[in-house]
């Protein structure tokens, strides 16, 4: 079964985080939630959502996809997190695959470098921030082993890609059509 870990911070954004989870889920992926600050976070919009693991108890290579929400502070703190951007370059030089959404692609992925001559999407205002990536106005883009998204509206685009490149085509349309999308 292929795993995702699902990274949250405080004030991440619940439902990037929560939409992909489900669609993850829901083609029986493996998927945990890993907290990179203590188990019960606080989201940009005052939910609370307990992890299921903090960074602290997982090897973040360990899994066949790591996925990293936006919103705010939220992206800022995970951009932070020098054991969460390690866990990205460990990842690419593995041949693993990398998700992020929102502000996520600019604060983590790109001003750390992982984004360099990538096409690649992120929220509008968060543009000027893609240092070295090719931005484009997609709303999911996959370039290689790095897959960006631009924000909450394409959160379950997101969660299909992701089930498409971890299980087929096939699987994605399946779990497309059960959830009338």
């Amino acid at each position: 079964m292929k795993k995702i870990y699902a990274m949250i911070a405080e004030g991440t954004e619940e439902c990037e985080l929560l939409n992909v989870v489900d669609i993850a889920r829901r083609a029986a992926l493996d998927v945990e939630i890993v907290s990179v600050s203590g188990k019960t976070v606080t989201t940009s919009h005052g939910v609370v959502i307990t992890a299921d693991k903090t960074i602290d108890e997982v090897n973040l290579t360990e899994c066949d996809l790591l996925f990293i929400p936006g919103g705010m502070p939220g992206s800022k703190n995970l951009a932070a997190c020098g054991k969460l951007v390690s866990a990205v370059g460990d990842m690419l030089k593995k041949g693993k695959r990398v998700a992020a959404i929102c502000a996520a692609p600019a604060l983590v992925l790109a001003e750390h470098g992982f984004l360099e001559g990538k096409k690649a999407t992120c929220f509008p205002s968060f543009e000027d921030r893609m240092c070295g990536a090719v931005v484009t106005k997609g709303r999911v883009e996959t370039d290689g082993l790095i897959t960006t998204a631009r924000g909450l509206g394409c959160s379950i685009e997101l969660g299909l890609e992701i089930v498409s490149l971890l299980c087929g085509e096939a699987l994605s349309a399946e779990v497309r059509q059960k959830i009338v999308f």
